[in-house]
């Protein structure tokens, strides 16, 4: 949640990005909707879902950035599993730019719909946000106590080391970014957490009480925080359940055919919270890279969700592209023991 409060922040701020000039250059397209769909949540994703509508950018971007996007489950992935992470979004950029490149020799006529009917993003580009710091804690409402009390307790349980776990997980091919343990161990990732909330905690005191209430409690806690806290507790207990009464990993070991179907499926869903479970799963052990890999190459979280509303024809299109290469990823994985 500091995560996507600190995101949310930046982007307001920055009042969204003019791409108008990427209209001339398929190339530049490419990079920038696949660099927009690292950025964690949805807002990479809209973006350029807003500029594919318009007519600004092409399907094979709009693929692209919904290949590289994980949506919400980023968040969990890079703080639970980093060097993991770092190695599927890496996988999953590399390959975006090659199909959205295989898309445009072959797309010509995009499934965009009418511009005039375009879905639009709110950037309240109004960087006058701030507010008097002692005339914010004199007058403090319910909503800056709690997000400025929950940030604290973060804060102290990353600094005290009461938030400290391992991180057991491996997969086939890992061993060659073991030299990355030095940079991404734990100690290291607890002082950058602990950095990017103490700036959050400055912001939230700092900014005034309209945006507060309208971004970062109207926007991230309402419509963000129950939803990842239920799927976040559900997969948890649906996993707990599966390896205190069911063999899951002998289970899953004799039938990864299936449970790789069943990912596939899964990542057909414009949702960000179902994918959670094969995140837990493979942190595990249960299930192997290349079916958590296929999953989060298919799914990408809710920022396909404007696209379905704006241009279904598109939105089949991509999750068909989608589909139909994560298969090869997870069967080709499989079969070489990843």
């Amino acid at each position: 949640m500091v995560m996507m409060l600190i995101i949310e922040y930046v982007n307001v701020i920055s009042g969204g990005q003019r791409l108008q000039n990427l209209q001339n250059s398929r190339f530049k397209q490419l990079i920038v909707a696949a660099s927009l769909g690292l950025i964690p949540g949805c807002i990479g994703g809209f973006a350029i879902v807003s500029l594919f509508t318009h007519g600004i950018v092409n399907f094979g971007a709009l693929t692209a950035v919904m290949i590289v996007s994980l949506g919400d489950e980023a968040f969990m992935m890079f703080a639970a599993m980093p060097e993991t992470s770092i190695v599927i979004v890496f996988l999953l950029f590399i390959i975006a730019v090659f199909t959205g490149f295989i898309i445009n020799l072959f797309v010509k006529k995009s499934p965009a719909p009418d511009y005039r009917n375009h879905f639009e993003i709110q950037t309240h580009a109004n960087k006058n946000i701030y507010g008097n710091i002692l005339q914010n804690l004199k007058n403090i409402t319910y909503q800056r106590i709690i997000l400025i009390a929950g940030t604290a307790v973060f804060i102290v349980g990353i600094l005290s080391g009461l938030l400290n776990h391992s991180h057991e997980t491996q997969f086939a091919g890992e061993n060659c970014m073991h030299h990355l343990n030095h940079v991404f161990n734990e100690r290291w990732l607890n002082i950058i957490f602990a950095i990017i909330s103490i700036a959050t905690l400055f912001v939230i005191i700092k900014v005034d009480d309209r945006f507060l209430n309208s971004h970062f409690w109207g926007h991230i806690i309402k419509k963000h925080f129950l939803k990842i806290l239920v799927w976040t507790l559900g997969a948890l207990f649906v996993i707990y359940f599966l390896l205190h009464f069911i063999n899951i990993n002998e289970w899953t070991s004799n039938n990864r055919i299936s449970v790789l179907l069943f990912a596939l499926i899964v990542g057909f869903i414009p949702e960000s919270g179902p994918h959670i479970i094969f995140i837990v799963l493979f942190m595990n052990g249960s299930i192997p890279f290349s079916v958590l890999l296929a999953n989060s190459f298919v799914q990408d979280g809710h920022s396909a969700l404007p696209l379905l509303a704006e241009s279904k024809k598109g939105f089949i299109y991509m999750k068909l592209i989608k589909l139909a290469i994560g298969i090869i990823i997870g069967f080709t994985g499989i079969l070489a023991g990843f």
